[in-house]
């Protein structure tokens, strides 16, 4: 069976339909694609992506969800007005520019910049955010969020799968902590990991393609495929196929072989 996936879109919108529309190309209409989480932040239309895959499955489209951190991060402010989350070990707060919160918001008609943030115990969270002149608190960005956000989004959000299993294939957004049972791995860890994550060469069963960790390019590591290839940060978003546990990548010109990296 031939299966597609997508890495990290980060509020890429025109860069995620180039994506499906090489995957059409290459799959048809009917293609079974997984997409990796990262939906929103970062990049212009984080609205514009989550309408686009709702539209998509509302379709009948053949897509699979999984949930990344920053889906995470977007749903927990929704929900509570949350900034931080406890594996950010910065103590950055969501709306900092360098997670990209604002970007999101932005794109539901609340564009504006954070003025101030208040700094305890190392954690940071918004004082001030100026949209457009308007000068408003954390908590008013929340209930103004709250009020623009559809609740067909926030419920999209909600839906999204810690993973998702495909003959041989594992497809979650950070990763696995090395040796624990898939059954047993916290969220956490599915959402956030890096470290021992990435230094692994274990057989993890299956071959485990995730995103999460922004390179330049999609990388076979033969345990595990990376598929964010830094769409966030203005590279291209690059689709894969899967056959098995043969990969290739997609372009305009068609397939490439996607094969693990020289050690």
């Amino acid at each position: 069976m031939t299966l597609y996936a997508v890495g990290d879109i980060h509020g890429q919108l025109a860069e995620l339909d180039r994506a499906l529309a090489l995957i059409e190309a290459d799959g048809g209409a009917e293609a079974r694609v997984v997409f990796l989480g990262d939906y929103t932040d970062r990049g212009p239309d984080s609205a514009g992506v989550l309408d686009r895959l709702i539209e998509g499955r509302a379709a009948g489209r053949d897509w699979r969800f999984c949930k990344g951190n920053h889906d995470r991060m977007f749903q927990r402010f929704l929900e509570s007005g949350r900034e931080n989350d406890a594996r950010i070990s910065s103590g950055k707060s969501w709306l900092n520019r360098a997670l990209g919160g604002t970007r999101t918001l932005g794109s539901y008609g609340l564009g504006g910049e954070a003025a101030a943030f208040l700094h305890n115990g190392g954690i940071e969270t918004l004082a001030s955010y100026d949209m457009g002149g308007e000068r408003m608190t954390g908590v008013d960005l929340a209930h103004a969020a709250q009020e623009a956000v559809p609740e067909a989004h926030l419920r999209f959000l909600d839906e999204l799968a810690p993973w998702h299993e495909e003959g041989e294939l594992l497809f979650v957004h950070a990763g696995l902590r090395p040796g624990v049972p898939l059954e047993r791995q916290s969220e956490d860890d599915l959402l956030w990991i890096r470290g021992e994550w990435l230094e692994s060469r274990e057989d993890h069963g299956r071959l485990v393609v995730h995103g999460h960790t922004a390179l330049s390019h999609p990388t076979h590591h033969g345990n595990r495929i990376n598929l964010d290839g830094g769409a966030g940060y203005g590279n291209p978003l690059v689709p894969a196929v899967f056959e098995g546990r043969r990969a290739w990548t997609l372009d305009e010109r068609g397939r490439t072989p996607l094969e693990p990296a020289a050690a």
